[in-house]
């Protein structure tokens, strides 16, 4: 794994402890402005660790995809290698 890999795992553990902590104090706060801030955070910082997810899924599709690139797609076999050998099943 990369460092920017590395990096965005632990800002999404960060993040995730952070949501967790606001819906936590969220109901502690007696005054609703403050509430709607605290639950309002949370829901920015939970999109941006989905938005990450998607970002690491995206690259390891990426990576992928290249090894694809790299290694042929394995064919089928030829009627040739069948009429020889026979059915592979």
């Amino acid at each position: 794994m990369n460092d920017t890999l590395q990096s965005i795992s632990q800002l999404k553990i960060r993040m995730r402890e952070l949501v967790e902590q606001l819906r936590v104090d969220g109901p502690t706060v007696t005054d609703p402005q403050a509430y709607a801030i605290l639950e309002t955070s949370a829901e920015v910082l939970a999109g941006l660790v989905k938005t990450l997810d998607d970002y690491e899924k995206k690259t390891a599709v990426s990576r992928i995809r290249n090894q694809q690139d790299f290694f042929p797609p394995i064919r089928a076999p030829s009627q040739a290698f069948l009429k020889h050998f026979g059915s592979i099943r």
